[in-house]
């Protein structure tokens, strides 16, 4: 897709991935909606919109705005927004259990169903949906993340199949452990230079969606070479 002038929206968009990805989107010319808690960046073509993708009704009011603002049209969703808690599944508080599935798995519905009708009437859309090797993959003390990650590779996986047909894609990405602040619920790992850059994946998510109409990546699972720590991922 040619990304200049697209209507983009991305989740997560306070920091780390989430936010590189924002930068790279306006490098190419895209009108670019972050959805988030805090903002960090100002640029003429970006929006940012407070919202807690845990609450439909946030959710629903700034896709409302969203649409009203540019003629129905949005061409771009990456559903980034995502946390995680560690430890194991009889010690984990059920507070965090549904903190998870909220964000992780319910904020990526409640934003999808928002552009699929727009995306099937223009005939062109890409939507993204960031999971995690753990969704591919199971390890001890990630029982309940690794259960979100896996409903997202399973919505994901369903709905490319729902909407190829009409010229939408729906790309899964699956990193391995990225240098962000994702481990601030887990003491014992911390960010360190052997993990991926969040500016790298980024880029990759990027070069995802400038592909040709008629290629589609299902699946990107993206590790680091050179894996360090306890969970080695």
């Amino acid at each position: 897709m040619e990304l200049k002038n697209k209507i983009a929206v991305v989740t997560g968009v306070s920091k780390g991935i989430g936010l590189e990805l924002v930068k790279k989107l306006l490098e190419e010319g895209a009108k670019v909606y972050g959805l988030g808690r805090n903002n960090s960046l100002q640029h003429p073509n970006f929006f940012f919109i407070q919202t807690d993708v845990r609450n439909i009704g946030e959710v629903n009011a700034a896709f409302d705005q969203i649409l009203k603002e540019n003629n129905h049209q949005v061409h771009v969703l990456v559903n980034n927004a995502g946390l995680g808690y560690f430890g194991y599944l009889e010690d984990m508080p059920v507070e965090q259990w549904h903190e998870m599935f909220d964000t992780n798995v319910n904020g990526i519905f409640y934003c999808t169903r928002r552009v699929l009708e727009s995306m099937k009437k223009q005939g062109l859309g890409h939507i993204v949906n960031i999971s995690s090797i753990a969704g591919l993959e199971a390890y001890p003390q990630v029982a309940a993340y690794s259960s979100t990650k896996f409903a997202v590779k399973g919505l994901s996986e369903a709905l490319y199949k729902e909407v190829r047909d009409f010229g939408v894609k729906v790309t899964c990405v699956y990193p391995g452990s990225v240098k962000t602040d994702f481990f601030r619920n887990s003491p014992s790992i911390q960010p360190h230079d052997y993990m991926l850059m969040p500016e790298d994946l980024a880029q990759v998510i990027l070069q995802a969606l400038q592909t040709p109409n008629n290629f589609h990546q299902v699946n990107l699972e993206i590790r680091p070479l050179q894996p360090k720590g306890p969970i080695k991922k």
